[in-house]
């Protein structure tokens, strides 16, 4: 088609655990479009690059003019490895397997937090009003495993910074949660927050509970959960009030999850707000919203007003990784 071949497109990538999600974009000074898209099970690959030839693949042959991928682990020097995936993965490769003149790792909700900046309002569902004001923001987000950013204010922008605090040591805060990391010790050693705050980290918390003699576990709800996917089942059971197991069990996560986007709040200063990301909160809403939340997230003695005065969001579209991604590739197109 005419005029095809003067289109500079952009690969951004949002790489997990458990699927890897790809999408081409053009680049346009109003904001990259999206042309077209695809998930892949990212267990089923051997690399990243193998995901990229499957997915470049699957359409007409491309010019790719810039790439960035959001990955599941920490990324020094332009390499990552992945933190529940058995890949490494190195900007040098990419730019010869794609191939693409300027290719771009960041961390999986670094990029998380540049999609939320440039997300409409629409999309982002309050949970606590606050005050609006300038000043750092953060992002916790919780899926296969607990990511956390920081957006620092500049002045005049907000910079994302990349963090690796979803695996900073699990602090329990009364007898249950320090009972729960005596449980979890004896089987990890060290018990970190995403142990807790996962979708395993849910299913943690049920097997506690169960082992523990809180409540019983039922054949049928032990049936459901050899047979399924663990973590789903105590959520659906949870949230439909179907058993005290995972009733409790969701209770327990969601105050958790609000304690620890607490302690990101204060480390980060963080008063102009904080989003909840992930593939998790949209699915348990309701929770969030039900006050256990923000009550354990203000439970912070003398700081509970700061924290009571503090905008909380959740992120209710699951592309905001990818959607970062391809803010950032076009920027390195523009040579930011």
């Amino acid at each position: 088609m005419p005029g095809r071949s003067r289109k500079r497109l952009l690969l951004a990538g949002d790489v997990g655990g458990t699927k890897t999600a790809l999408a081409l974009f053009e680049a346009r000074a109003r904001g990259p479009r999206l042309v077209r898209g695809a998930v892949f099970p990212s267990g089923e690959f051997e690399s990243l690059e193998a995901v990229v030839r499957r997915f470049l693949g699957e359409g007409p042959s491309v010019r790719i003019a810039a790439a960035c991928f959001g990955v599941a682990g920490p990324v020094v020097d332009g390499r990552c490895v992945t933190t529940n995936l058995p890949w490494h993965v190195a900007e040098k490769s990419l730019v010869r397997a794609i191939p693409a003149p300027r290719v771009k790792l960041l961390n999986d909700l670094e990029a998380a937090a540049h999609g939320v900046l440039i997300l409409p309002l629409r999309v982002l569902m309050p949970l606590q009003a606050g005050r609006a004001r300038k000043g750092n923001k953060v992002l916790i987000a919780a899926g296969t495993g607990l990511g956390e950013a920081i957006l620092v204010w500049d002045g005049a922008r907000h910079r994302v910074v990349p963090s690796e605090g979803g695996h900073a040591d699990f602090a329990p805060r009364n007898d249950l949660e320090m009972d729960l990391l005596r449980f979890l010790q004896k089987e990890f050693g060290h018990v970190s927050y995403e142990r807790v705050l996962s979708g395993p980290g849910l299913y943690n918390i049920y097997r506690f509970l169960r082992d523990t003699g809180v409540a019983p576990e039922p054949q049928w709800l032990g049936d459901r959960i050899r047979s399924g996917d663990p973590s789903a089942v105590v959520s659906e059971v949870g949230l439909a009030g179907a058993h005290p197991l995972c009733v409790t069990a969701l209770e327990l996560f969601v105050s958790i999850y609000g304690a620890e986007a607490g302690n990101l709040a204060l480390k980060a200063l963080a008063v102009g707000g904080v989003y909840v990301g992930g593939g998790i909160a949209p699915k348990i809403q309701a929770k969030l919203a039900g006050g256990s939340f923000l009550a354990a997230f203000s439970d912070k003695g003398r700081y509970a007003s700061l924290l009571g005065s503090i905008p909380v969001r959740l992120v209710l579209n699951p592309r905001a990784p990818l959607l970062g991604a391809a803010q950032v590739a076009s920027e390195l197109l523009r040579g930011r």
